[in-house]
């Protein structure tokens, strides 16, 4: 069962091929949790008005592309990815870039329970849901200026060449986005995500993951234990290998975007 969870872990982080089919339709079952996105052709993807965020209205899922990566805020988690059906990496709530939290609440397809009774029009209260910790991390993180909003990322259009069963394998992503994508991202906290998988690809390209994948906030240690718990709770696993470790804080804190 463990080799099993190793598997789907790896082709979730996007460490490992899998077979196009795989990419279509994945499940991730682990601690209770599971995880099922099936996108079988590129989406329409529209602006948010006033802000550099697209959103899928023909989707029914919360499904956002910014700066670059599509984002998925699913079963109260949120997931990143490079291309628009996965595979996609678990990303804690201090590495989620501040654009995409601010996106208003009627722009969420799928809105969970304690969405209700918040504006349509205001970005959910993410302070309020995930407590003091992150709230001290993100002062003042719903207080911009729209006026000096950046411009949004352009669309990678090209991946509207694969669908179906012509969807490529990890590999085959890397390779077309490099040759067809060169747009780089200017938010902070994109950035530092994508430097981190450029980095885990180049010291490890085939290390089986034996914890959260994505670099870590510097926060306290309260903070720290409860994203701890959340990547075991989706792992199965405890936190170990050459990442951080969460409990002591350590890893950078700039959150960036805007």
């Amino acid at each position: 069962m463990r080799k099993l969870l190793l598997v789907t872990f790896l082709a979730l982080a996007g460490l490992a091929a899998v077979p196009a089919s795989a990419q279509l339709s994945f499940s991730f079952n682990s601690g209770g949790v599971r995880l099922g996105v099936n996108i079988p052709v590129y989406p329409r993807l529209v602006p948010v008005p006033g802000y550099p965020v697209y959103y899928a209205p023909n989707l029914d899922q919360n499904y956002f592309f910014y700066d670059g990566n599509y984002w998925l805020f699913y079963n109260d988690e949120w997931y990143q990815s490079e291309w628009y059906n996965g595979p996609w990496t678990l990303v804690p709530p201090d590495y989620v870039p501040l654009y995409v939290l601010r996106v208003p609440v009627r722009y969420y397809h799928r809105r969970p329970a304690y969405f209700r009774g918040w504006a349509l029009n205001s970005a959910p209260r993410w302070g309020q849901h995930w407590g003091r910790d992150w709230s001290d991390h993100h002062r003042d993180s719903d207080r911009w200026d729209h006026r000096r909003a950046p411009r949004a990322a352009p669309l990678p259009d090209y991946q509207r060449r694969y669908s179906g069963n012509r969807y490529p394998d990890v590999q085959r992503q890397r390779e077309e986005r490099a040759r067809n994508y060169h747009y780089e991202p200017r938010d902070n906290v994109a950035r530092q995500n994508r430097d981190q998988r450029l980095l885990n690809r180049e010291t490890s390209p085939n290390r089986v993951p034996t914890g959260h994948e994505n670099p870590q906030p510097d926060v306290s240690r309260r903070e720290a234990a409860r994203q701890q718990e959340r990547v075991e709770r989706h792992t199965g696993q405890q936190w170990h290998g050459n990442q951080p470790d969460p409990r002591r804080g350590s890893g950078p804190a700039d959150t960036g975007g805007g």
